[in-house]
């Protein structure tokens, strides 16, 4: 493969594993997906008798074609799986602007690919390429296989159909604001050290929820927890069991303020938070080993 051919894969990997990321919701699989890109590029470059006119649409028609039988298969393992599935974390350089960290979080968070699960693989593609990555309907109807009609309607029933699902659970369409979350956290970790049991509860919403993703090989709660006191005796006995060997540290994750829960120095767990106007709504914990794999090597190196 030519040097020029290497360099255009190059600049336009980052495209391809923001694609790999929002539709299969794994920093891992979104590498496998890219890699396997890769090769099919090499292999084209090698065989093909002339070159490829747009090697950028030709790279993304080809990543998502496969990240949409990815996805398939995918949808099928998660009827086995143990317990809540939540997509992995995922640690990115700090967008530089107010307006790039909003972006970013509409993008990326937690919240916003576990509504994406709404939508069919297809159909989550065409959605992706046209609202996030701003795709002409041509660019979208060529990845999917579909005509550019067909493409059209395919992401107007995908808004319709997301909008129906947020409002079924229950996303805030008016969070409050980034500083604001960071400073509310700020005394959720002080309350949590301090074992400041009604401290805890007063930054939780009445009807506030917690669940988490444990996967197969860690103790999980069996059901999600509902109400500002029960999960608020969570975190105080979180306190009183692990004391000082416990370390909270908050970080911008997935585009939004997480907190990392370290047990002995080793990351333990990352929770990613829904807010109401004034307090915190929603708790989403992320306890899977495997998922929790690559965010700490990149912190490892961080």
């Amino acid at each position: 493969m030519s040097s020029a051919s290497t360099e255009l894969f190059s600049n336009v990997r980052p495209r391809l594993m923001a694609i790999g990321y929002r539709m299969l919701s794994s920093v891992q699989e979104a590498e496998d997906l890219v890699q396997d890109a890769w090769l099919r590029w090499h292999e084209e470059a090698k065989s093909s008798q002339t070159q490829v006119l747009n090697a950028e649409a030709w790279l993304v028609t080809v990543t998502t074609r496969m990240a949409i039988d990815r996805l398939r298969a995918a949808k099928l393992r998660r009827t086995t799986y143990a317990g809540a599935w939540f997509p992995e974390p995922l640690l990115e350089q700090a967008p530089t602007t107010p307006e790039q960290a909003y972006e970013t979080a509409n993008d990326v968070s937690i919240a916003f690919l576990l509504l994406l699960d709404c939508l069919s693989p297809e159909a989550r593609a065409a959605f992706l390429l046209r609202e996030v990555f701003d795709a002409e309907y041509e660019e979208v109807a060529r990845a999917i296989g579909r005509s550019k009609a067909s493409a059209r309607q395919i992401v107007h029933r995908a808004k319709q159909r997301l909008e129906n699902a947020r409002e079924s659970m229950g996303m805030k369409a008016l969070p409050m604001p980034a500083a604001a979350q960071l400073e509310l956290l700020r005394r959720l970790v002080q309350a949590i050290s301090s074992g400041n049991l009604e401290g805890i509860k007063r930054l939780l919403a009445e009807e506030s929820q917690m669940m988490g993703d444990f996967g197969d090989v860690r103790p999980s709660f069996a059901r999600p927890l509902f109400g500002a006191q029960r999960i608020a005796q969570l975190y105080y006995a979180m306190h009183l069991r692990h004391g000082n060997a416990m370390r909270l540290e908050l970080a911008t994750l997935n585009g939004e303020w997480s907190l990392l829960r370290y047990l002995e120095g080793a990351l333990d767990s990352v929770q990613a938070f829904e807010f109401t106007d004034v307090q915190i709504f929603r708790v989403r914990i992320q306890r899977n080993p495997e998922k929790l794999a690559p965010l700490k090597e990149k912190l490892l190196l961080a």
